[in-house]
């Protein structure tokens, strides 16, 4: 049978589009759905320890008070459970910007909140709370967060990232494959 080359029926092209916005709509977050920023499991010690220090720094301005010994997320005492909620504290102040949840690769987004116990992790800019300047209260202790030198710009300095891993975020992946399996039997219809 010889196909006819030229214009579609408006069927396909209707039927494209619809598919086209029902994609991008799964591959995102609904509007207002909340999400947090926490340290990749896989990460180094020596990479998040390096984006914990820039983040409860002067150039990151976290709010690592609550990560602190007297404050109600210190426990648990880990690198990633104080580096987690130090990434949240930007990542939430900066609106949830593209971009903000990364920290040299250290960082991943997720949709499931990582409060625990007495420890609320900010859901949003207006609960993110005040960062921490130096002579104030909420300040980082300088035992324990030094900002690097030269760390004047808006991420961390570099590290080696040999030690971390990328990985593809699921809605990603799912949309690659669902724009792949579109496109082929569009080609089909052709």
């Amino acid at each position: 049978m010889l196909r006819r080359r030229g214009r579609l029926p408006a069927a396909p092209w209707l039927v494209a589009v619809t598919l086209s916005a029902l994609l991008l709509a799964a591959a995102r977050p609904a509007v207002g759905a909340a999400a947090w920023c926490i340290a990749r499991s896989g990460a180094s010690e020596k990479a998040l320890q390096s984006a914990l220090d820039y983040a409860c720094g002067p150039a990151g301005g976290a709010d690592c008070a609550p990560i602190q010994a007297s404050g109600l997320c210190y426990l648990p005492n880990t690198l990633a459970a104080h580096a987690s909620y130090a990434f949240n504290s930007i990542f939430q102040r900066s609106r949830a910007a593209p971009g903000a949840c990364d920290f040299a690769g250290t960082a991943t987004v997720t949709l499931t909140d990582p409060s625990y116990g007495s420890c609320t992790y900010p859901s949003s800019p207006s609960t993110a709370g005040q960062s921490g300047t130096p002579g104030s209260a909420s300040s980082t202790p300088s035992s324990t967060f030094k900002s690097p030198p030269g760390t004047g710009g808006l991420s961390p300095p570099d590290v080696d990232s040999t030690d971390s891993y990328a990985e593809t975020p699921p809605a990603a992946s799912f949309l690659s494959l669902a724009l792949s399996c579109f496109m082929y039997m569009f080609l089909q219809l052709w």
